[in-house]
């Protein structure tokens, strides 16, 4: 597989055939976009309930400009709804995703694209191998939608929600070893306590961990509901947010290594752009946002500047350009009808 993986005439002609299916179908949610004026195909599971609705749809197709001849990378496939824009806009896609799922449910959906989509097995952590396996050097854009989708949180036999009850699970990739029932169950207390400050942001991460080893010593935890009848014990709730909220985001990051597969990736991504290509990150919480702002920031000062040198001196790894400075953020519009967006901050930049 080369960097153009189909020629121009089959690209054209496979894109007029997707266009014309999926002008039939019912819009469930279309924001504005700078992209050919096809109608957004509903993110529907197979029992007709919304699988997905992507998130700051419209921006992210004018920050990554995809179009006709050029090779984008989806690094979370999920549902496949920004996938399609590109599709549509006339870039060809490669779209990585670790849930056999989603997956599969996006190889259905998008399926009448053709060649010009790429779905991989993967985490965006291993990008780079897998562009090696395709034999794709370079590519003109990137996108990482960091978190866990619409269809895997309203799924209770995935375990990531206790809005209704399920097993304590939370992996994204089921081929993984160790789950969330696993951390709870069997770490020490230290980790426990660790995993609840750092990831989830808790504010009685101690007390949590305590509780958590007492109980499970005496009946293990096996399902969402008792996790977080059990945290609600020690931290009682306060307003609208359930206290397990925090604990179930943390035991979801640690379970997925997610932050470290981001860091991965912030380090993997410069290497694999073509000059001019850009790189955008969608996070929903500040601990992801940090993290990308900050690698955003050091890679795109050209000078450093430290009070012990006599002057500045050129960043050798100054390899992005800003495209903006500040964190993009949804419409009220959006966040009318997504309510899942408003947590949402898209970042991008350009490779120099």
């Amino acid at each position: 597989m080369s960097a153009q993986l189909i020629s121009r005439k089959q690209e054209s002609g496979l894109r007029a055939e997707a266009g014309a299916k999926y002008e039939k179908d019912y819009i469930m949610y279309q924001p504005r976009i700078s992209c050919p004026a096809w109608p957004m195909t509903p993110d529907l599971d197979t029992s007709g309930a919304p699988y997905h609705i992507p998130v700051l749809a419209r921006e992210v197709v004018e920050a990554l400009q995809p179009g006709p001849g050029k090779l984008i990378v989806d690094g979370t496939l999920g549902g496949g709804g920004h996938t399609e824009l590109f599709l549509r806009a006339g870039a060809q896609v490669i779209g990585l995703d670790q849930d056999d799922e989603a997956l599969a449910f996006a190889k259905n959906r998008l399926s009448g694209f053709g060649e010009a989509f790429h779905p991989v097995k993967s985490n965006f952590r291993h990008v780079d191998r897998v562009l090696a396996d395709l034999s794709v050097e370079k590519v003109d854009g990137i996108l990482l939608d960091i978190g866990v989708s619409s269809h895997q949180l309203g799924e209770a036999e995935r375990g990531f929600s206790f809005q209704a009850n399920g097993p304590l699970d939370m992996r994204m990739d089921r081929t993984q070893p160790r789950s969330a029932a696993d951390i709870v169950n069997d770490a020490e207390l230290e980790e426990m306590v660790r995993i609840f400050r750092v990831y989830g942001e808790a504010d009685h991460a101690v007390r949590i961990a305590r509780k958590l080893v007492a109980r499970r010593a005496v009946k293990p935890f096996v399902d969402t509901a008792d996790l977080a009848a059990a945290v609600e014990e020690v931290s009682p709730r306060r307003g609208r947010k359930h206290p397990a909220t925090q604990i179930f985001q943390a035991l979801r990051i640690a379970v997925n290594d997610e932050l470290g597969a981001l860091a991965d990736a912030l380090t993997k991504v410069p290497a694999l752009l073509n000059t001019g290509g850009r790189f955008g990150v969608i996070t929903f919480h500040s601990l992801e946002d940090r993290m990308v702002k900050n690698s955003f920031r050091d890679h795109s000062q050209p000078m450093l500047d430290r009070p012990e040198w006599p002057a500045p001196r050129p960043n050798p790894d100054c390899y992005y350009r800003l495209v903006s400075r500040k964190g993009i953020t949804a419409s009220e519009e959006e966040r009318t009808a997504n309510p899942r967006s408003r947590s949402a901050t898209l970042r991008i930049v350009e490779r120099l």
